[in-house]
């Protein structure tokens, strides 16, 4: 593949490029995209569609396979950000309700804010009491990350008014 004419705008991140790629004697353009982090990456979105190839990338370790304006990872450099803030830092520097603000909003709460987020999450702490019920069911010993995905996966039963990911309110 060879990378076309790039068009970079004055005072942009977002640049217009493209990527060619010759298979069986046709040339096949696909966009390139640009992130806030992070080398640019190929869009093969529709290569099967257009090509009808697969690519082969074994381990995924030049794939990315998801968007995300929260979390950047570069495994191999030791990269985890959120929101553009190394992850050490946040743990160091911030506790979990000034995380959980940074994640939902894009940005680290001034002390107003946080003040009030502090109060709104905690007067919302209130489980369903049934709820106690799916920790009794896991061993003793059960790993933490096993026992949090079944319960949490459990919470959709007891407040399923509050699924619809696409409402701000029920998000929140």
């Amino acid at each position: 593949m060879s990378e076309a004419a790039t068009k970079l705008e004055p005072g942009s991140k977002a640049r217009e490029s493209t990527a060619r790629l010759e298979l069986a004697g046709k040339t096949h353009e696909f966009k390139v995209r640009s992130g806030s982090t992070g080398p640019d990456v190929i869009d093969i979105g529709a290569l099967y569609s257009t090509t009808g190839a697969f690519t082969y990338d074994p381990g995924f370790t030049s794939t990315a396979s998801c968007e995300s304006a929260i979390t950047f990872i570069d495994g191999d450099a030791g990269i985890l950000l959120h929101r553009g803030y190394p992850i050490d830092q946040l743990a160091e520097h911030g506790d979990f309700l000034e995380v959980c603000y940074l994640l939902l909003y894009g940005e680290l709460p001034t002390k107003a804010q946080k003040e009030d987020f502090d109060y709104r999450v905690t007067r919302h702490t209130m489980v369903h009491e049934q709820m106690s019920r799916f920790f009794t069911g896991f061993r003793r010993d059960a790993h933490p990350m096993a026992v949090m995905c079944g319960v949490v996966g459990a919470l959709s039963a007891f407040y399923h008014d509050s699924t619809d990911i696409s409402d701000p309110y029920q998000r929140m």
